[in-house]
């Protein structure tokens, strides 16, 4: 970064009012607005003033600097007063709603250039997300999705965009990150072949014409190829334009008829060479977007039958549409206060007239709603939950004693279903209890588990009373209850426990007379037979843990021939997954799957060694190990369940290890399966995932 006696006078002013504050990994805090000022004066090109500004901002809202327009001038302090506005916006006043967001800068700042300076901020503190706690990382990257990505959508601002979805899914969705990013690793070479076999029937054309032009493949980000495959329910391979043919033409000066005109021209030779898709025609050179993107978007078909999509643009076309429109103060020839206001036009329009194509935006998650306590502290829920889910979802007492909220100031009742952007006070008494009612209430996992202990709690209390109460009519009486006696009635009034039976009779639920009556009219009782089905379930149970053969490896490797293949330890391959081979100086050939946390490493830093390999086209009478996580609510009859799936397909289990998690109400459950291959791991995967009580399942 280039810097002017003005940036280091504000440079050195935050430095000596930030010395005493620290980042969250104990850096020194002055590092923040260095870093953000150079993403403001290399990455986005606003000028000096600007750079200023971020110094002063944090000198100021951290430091208590005051910036006096005597010393600094009015349009440096009017940037700063709209920063400091700006950071006081909580996310409940916007209810992590784009368009309020928006409402709120235009009421705090009377410059927009706040707006792209508060992006550059947010980047920064995206890019050095790993440094601060989990929860604070958490409410930062559902801010960034929800606020600051559409932002910079609307403004043009595309890197910027792209880099924070990223960032935002690498965190969010790791392994379908790495997944993405090592399978665009992978093709990069035949992106580079194709490329080449693409412009070889267009060089003599363009050459004739003296057309100065670069051809560049602009690969799609690993967020939006991803929401792709969500949308579309396709897998990597399914996604249209993965990447995209971008020429970029050699225009000199301003003339934008003749920019039209060469990009026209281009078009022209590309259609002629190769059959074009008419409907995904997109013309932006004609009618640029409020943004200022200028852009000729078509897709073609080539000889093999794939379709390519192909951009067409000038060198300045592409310097805004990569940066927005500020990049053009750096472009030759362009005089840099005619841009500047016509750039500042832009970014008042885009904050104040919504883009209308909202296709490409990120949407909130559609499983998930954020709700927020009176303090502003962002809580994170199912779908669907209800007032009871945030209480629990605070603390067990305070959802064990829950009478009602007051959402948004309004009072509703404990089974009012909540929606993104509420607003919830919990209101609580002494006296209240759960109940059983309460279980259909709630939808989060952990508010059903705490219901339940809850209920169990009170039940037990129960318990004892109505069994001392039993116990000194039983000795009134001078009768005997024997244990086969007790089962059988408990049996026959529909009580699953001993506990619920004497809870029964504490709360008077069940008439002591009535047990009196049972012992004196029957003659012969018949003890349900517990120990006969508990042997009978172990013995279901240890026939699907039975042990299989050795596992046998079935794989052809191109031209390595006579070379040992072992499967990875680190990621466990199973037939039919996705996998390359890495070359091993002593294991010969080790096979890793696509998406191995150690995959990206070993594409980047070992090409020559990676062997393509595939399945043999049947699998093998072998099998293969396959690791599996699976969290469910604190219900026994769930592990049951899960090996009755697993012994319903060909697989078997070779370890299962459960632990309970008291804090979230749940078990966490690793098993390890032998399986022929992927197919039948999918098959068990589903099932297991259809259960009731599992909430999520992930193969590790």
């Amino acid at each position: 970064m280039v810097t002017t006696p003005l940036i280091d006078k504000a440079r050195a002013e935050a430095a000596e009012a930030l010395r005493d504050h620290t980042r969250h990994d104990g850096s020194p805090f002055i590092g923040h607005p260095d870093a953000v000022a150079a993403i403001v004066a290399d990455e986005i090109g606003l000028p000096e003033e600007c750079i200023a500004a971020v110094y002063l901002h944090e000198a100021s809202r951290m430091g208590g600097y005051p910036v006096k327009e005597a010393d600094w001038g009015a349009s440096i302090c009017t940037l700063v007063d709209g920063l400091n506005k700006i950071s006081t916006i909580k996310p409940k006043d916007t209810r992590l709603e784009a368009e309020n967001y928006k409402k709120l800068i235009i009421q705090y700042s009377a410059d927009p250039r706040v707006t792209v300076l508060k992006l550059a901020d947010r980047l920064e503190v995206m890019r050095s997300l790993k440094i601060f706690p989990k929860a604070s990382r958490e409410g930062k990257i559902l801010e960034t999705l929800m606020l600051y990505i559409p932002l910079a959508h609307q403004l043009g601002l595309y890197n910027m965009k792209r880099e924070m979805e990223d960032i935002y899914l690498n965190y969010a969705e790791p392994e379908q990150y790495r997944l993405i990013t090592n399978k665009l690793k992978a093709g990069e070479k035949d992106r580079e072949r194709l490329m080449a076999q693409f412009i070889e029937p267009l060089k003599s054309k363009l050459d004739a014409e003296g057309i100065r032009y670069k051809l560049k493949i602009r690969t799609k980000a690993a967020y939006s190829i991803w929401q792709k495959m969500n949308k579309q329910k396709v897998p990597f391979e399914g996604v249209f334009d993965v990447f995209a043919m971008r020429f970029i033409i050699d225009c000199d000066g301003e003339d934008h008829a003749l920019e039209k005109e060469l990009c026209w021209k281009v078009f022209g030779f590309v259609t002629e060479e190769y059959e074009q898709d008419t409907k995904r025609l997109r013309d932006w050179v004609t009618n640029p977007k409020p943004n200022g993107y200028e852009s000729l978007h078509i897709t073609v078909k080539n000889k093999e039958g794939a379709y390519i999509e192909v951009q067409i643009r000038t060198k300045r076309m592409d310097d805004i549409a990569e940066n927005g429109f500020a990049s053009h103060w750096s472009y030759k020839g362009i005089k840099r206060q005619e841009t500047l206001d016509t750039w500042l036009k832009s970014v008042r329009f885009a904050l104040e007239h919504p883009d209308e194509n909202k296709e490409d935006l990120p949407q909130p998650p559609s499983k998930e709603i954020f709700v927020f306590t009176p303090t502003g502290e962002l809580r994170i829920l199912a779908a669907d939950s209800t007032v009871l889910d945030f209480a629990f979802g605070i603390h067990s007492n305070i959802g064990a004693h829950c009478v009602g909220a007051k959402v948004n100031g309004k009072a509703v009742s404990i089974k009012e279903k909540l929606s993104t952007g509420d607003v919830v006070e919990i209101l609580t008494s002494k006296n209240q209890h759960p109940t059983q009612d309460w279980i259909n209430w709630v939808v989060t996992a952990k508010a059903r588990a705490k219901i339940k202990q809850a209920m169990a709690a009170q039940e037990q209390t129960r318990a004892v009373d109505g069994r001392e109460l039993l116990e000194r009519r039983l000795k009134n009486w001078k009768l005997e209850l024997p244990d086969a006696m007790l089962t059988e009635l408990r049996t026959k009034l529909s009580y699953s426990s001993l506990t619920a039976f004497y809870a029964a009779i504490g709360s008077g639920a069940i008439d002591v007379n009535t047990v009196k009556d049972f012992i004196l009219g029957e003659a012969e009782r018949h003890a349900a037979s517990v120990e006969a089905a508990e042997a009978v379930q172990a013995s279901a149970k240890a026939q699907r843990h039975y042990e299989s053969k050795d596992d046998i490896l079935v794989l052809n490797a191109k031209n390595v021939k006579g070379i040992d293949y072992k499967m990875a330890k680190c990621c466990n391959p199973v037939f039919g997954d996705d996998v390359f081979g890495f070359v091993t100086r002593e294991d010969g050939i080790k096979i890793h799957r696509i998406t191995c946390p150690n995959a990206a490493r070993l594409l980047e830093a070992y090409p020559y060694r990676i062997q393509k390999v595939k399945w043999a086209d049947a699998p093998s009478s072998g099998s293969f190990q396959v690791a599996l996580k699976i969290i469910t609510d604190l219900e026994g009859s769930v592990l049951n369940k899960i090996m009755e799936v697993v012994g319903q397909f060909k697989a078997s289990i070779r370890s299962f290890n459960v632990n309970e998690n008291p804090r979230n109400g749940t078990y966490e459950i690793a098993v390890k399966l032998s399986v022929p291959s992927n197919l039948e791991l999918d098959k068990v995967l589903s099932q297991i995932r259809t259960l009731k009580h599992v909430s999520k399942v992930t193969r590790t």
